[in-house]
């Protein structure tokens, strides 16, 4: 991942300047092939930086003599919809705080469909993973809340139709930092001490509602209990309850509460993605890292997606007939059709 990148040469500052960088499938190809191989091209078969490419897009490895895709292997593996289009949602997803919907993006660029739309967000969800991030370190709050619609006939913690989400915020100061959110199983003291491990550094300090205490994978945490004390929850950890606060406004906003518990991971990384880079000096930068990823990402195909959570009623039903791709972003500027006099 590169350090430091710089607005304006690294990356574009704004809507307009993306467009202008990339007026064609060709300069976004260029732009993957650099941030995939920025010292040169490397063959992922055989490591050998030998290459026979003549044309835009494909190496031919010296070494093992291998044709390579700049696209293979990464969100953009056998795409059919224009790298333009792809470009200008994933500016999309990072340009707003609360995220686009599907249908939102089927509209603004005008794709072909939206199934084609959805398909483009999940995958490009699919590289905001959490997992491998560095871990929090600092103090820390932590806490559980419930995601999802309540069911008619049960109330409370455990009403069924809700997904349980543990979340953890770093505290500087009188600010915060960095965050996680992840899908538990239950609140038992073992899937709590899991969620430690896997966001927490050790020997940190921590802070979390009441409930069974943290075992043995906490030892090295000191674990203030707020229901023990008789404090409201959340003057005791503001953090980690406005990080929920802002989840659910998210999700109740932007896709108006219609998130399926089998789709929920992919939206709670995405809100991370974005939330802890909020203080990034330009949405640009957003743009970047998502690109980044895409590019270091495994591929991941509409089948899967659909196969994953077969079950799923938001997956959207393939049409009975081949559905029109997206038109390219690509182009020239017309020549002030506004100026041209109009035919009786």
């Amino acid at each position: 991942m590169m350090d430091s990148p710089l607005e304006g040469q690294d990356f574009p500052g704004s809507l307009p300047e993306l467009r202008a960088w990339f007026r064609s499938d060709a300069d976004c190809v260029d732009y993957l092939d650099w941030l995939r191989w920025p010292d040169g091209f490397v063959c992922p078969w055989c490591a050998d930086v030998g290459d026979w490419g003549v044309v835009p897009g494909m190496h031919r490895c010296a070494g093992c003599r291998r044709r390579v895709s700049v696209v293979a292997g990464t969100v953009f593996h056998r795409t059919h919809t224009p790298l333009t289009v792809w470009f200008e949602a994933a500016w999309l997803m990072m340009a707003s705080k609360q995220g686009v919907s599907a249908l939102t993006l089927q509209r603004v660029p005008e794709i072909g469909s939206y199934q084609t739309a959805w398909t483009m967000t999940h995958k490009l969800r699919s590289v905001m993973s959490q997992s491998g991030r560095d871990s929090l370190s600092g103090r820390v709050e932590m806490d559980e809340t419930f995601i999802g619609g309540s069911s008619p006939g049960t109330f409370g913690r455990g009403a069924a139709g809700k997904t349980l989400v543990a979340g953890t915020i770093e505290r500087r100061g009188e600010g915060f930092g960095r965050a996680r959110l992840q899908i538990i199983a239950d609140a038992s003291s073992a899937s709590r001490s899991d969620f430690i491990r896997a966001h927490v550094s050790p020997g940190r300090h921590s802070s979390r509602m009441g409930g069974p205490p943290y075992p043995r994978a906490a030892a090295a945490i000191e674990v203030h209990n707020v229901k023990a004390s008789s404090q409201p929850a959340h003057p005791s950890l503001p953090g980690v309850h406005l990080l929920f606060s802002l989840t659910k406004r998210v999700l109740e906003g932007t896709y108006q509460g219609s998130v399926l518990p089998e789709r929920l991971r992919g939206y709670l990384d995405e809100f991370v993605f974005r939330f802890n880079r909020r203080n990034s000096h330009t949405r640009g930068l957003l743009f970047f890292r998502l690109l980044e990823s895409a590019v270091a990402g495994p591929p991941t195909t509409s089948t899967n997606l659909a196969i994953t959570h077969r079950k799923s009623t938001e997956t959207p039903v393939p049409p009975p007939t081949p559905h029109a791709l997206p038109r390219t972003l690509a182009g020239t500027p017309p020549e002030r059709p506004w100026r041209v006099p109009r035919t009786a």
